[in-house]
């Protein structure tokens, strides 16, 4: 038994670093293509016997985001050119050793502090400069050659991530499956927990939506480089759409998840407080629930996320002031908070806030009326 418990383990582990191989493939393939062609252009087509350089620098331009790439290919350069004009001056002078190398690192590191220098042109002064003065001294390579060598890999690091780029929808989904994933367990959670006036499930329903704020924020890193993609690399300009409705969807997700922990939060008190749960609300919850798995669905499929706007809208007309009025303070914030998760799920559908407003039963009919 023990040994079937640990060979399953096995496969599962084995499964799980084969999806994340997968998932990085075309960054490795990128990485390759950049080192390999960077080396052969700056070996037999610009002639240069020893282009050191060249692939480093094509393998640290994709290094970043794809928008940041063509002034991470400008930082090499200079960054470059500071540490192996230091390096070779003083090498030449001073000659190689463990004091020679500390001092070429510090006054390059210097040198570009004092050009007033980013954290990357800096770090790449100290690293050429240790280059310069360890594997590659000034007798047996130019200091221009080795600047030309680092502008020919940052450009193929450019080219190559234009030409062979990443899947940007791949990684909206996979965040976005996890973000819309955690704000349907914490409002089905909470549902269940009003449902039974559960206090310990509702405990940890609000533990577990408390941790999600990480997810929202790794979702918004992937559809910034999602956009970046779509937006320079040919191949990728029809994703744009799509990705257009992740952007849309993600800040009114993100204040979904935040009016979630706080309806959590007041409905733990109020079952805490022996406070009534209004019959139809854990049933509205659950059903705000299946919206945000429509939404994913919908967002996944690439489609406009109408049956998404379809269940928002009916749980938004339901939160009415005959709902409010039949429940005690901590539960009226829930109900209140229930109208402002359904208005997010509408702005994330594509609704202005206006519209999304304009869906909910008013609070002051008699006012409204006058």
């Amino acid at each position: 038994m023990t040994e079937n418990v640990d060979v399953q383990r096995l496969r599962q582990e084995l499964s799980r670093r084969g999806r994340r191989l997968l998932r990085t493939g075309i960054p490795i393939v990128q990485c390759a293509v950049a080192a390999g062609l960077a080396w052969l252009l700056a070996r037999h087509v610009v002639g240069h016997p020893q282009p050191f350089f060249a692939p480093i620098a094509g393998v640290i331009a994709l290094g970043v985001s794809l928008g940041q790439r063509l002034r991470r290919a400008a930082e090499l350069v200079v960054g470059v050119s500071v540490g192996v004009g230091v390096g070779d001056v003083l090498i030449s002078v001073i000659g190689t050793g463990p004091w020679q190398i500390a001092l070429v690192v510090a006054l390059a590191m210097s040198t570009a502090v004092l050009l007033d220098a980013g954290g990357v042109i800096v770090m790449q002064a100290a690293s050429s400069s240790v280059l310069v003065a360890t594997l590659l001294p000034p007798a047996t390579m130019g200091g221009l050659n080795r600047m030309v060598d680092a502008a020919i890999g940052g450009l193929v690091g450019l080219v190559v991530a234009a030409l062979l780029p990443q899947n940007p929808l791949a990684v909206a989904h996979r965040h976005g499956r996890v973000v819309l994933g955690q704000l349907t367990d914490a409002l089905r959670g909470i549902s269940a927990a009003m449902a039974s006036e559960d206090i310990e499930a509702a405990s940890d329903v609000l533990a577990g939506a408390r941790k999600s704020q990480r997810s929202v924020e790794e979702l918004r890193s992937a559809l910034t480089t999602g956009s970046e993609i779509a937006r320079f690399a040919p191949i990728r300009w029809h994703r744009r759409a799509d990705l257009e409705r992740y952007q849309t969807a993600s800040t009114p997700i993100d204040r979904a998840l935040r009016n979630t922990r706080v309806l959590t939060r007041r409905a733990l008190a109020a079952l805490r407080d022996n406070e009534q749960v209004p019959r139809p609300l854990p049933g509205m919850l659950e059903e705000l629930a299946g919206a945000v798995v429509l939404l994913r669905d919908e967002l996944a499929d690439g489609t406009d996320p109408v049956r998404t706007r379809e269940a928002a809208r009916a749980v938004a007309r339901r939160t009415t002031v005959r709902l409010l009025s039949e429940t005690d303070f901590s539960m009226q914030v829930v109900v209140l908070q229930t109208r402002s998760i359904a208005v997010d799920l509408l702005q994330a559908t594509g609704l202005g806030r206006s519209e999304a407003l304009a869906e909910l039963p008013p609070l002051h009919p008699e006012s409204d009326q006058r």
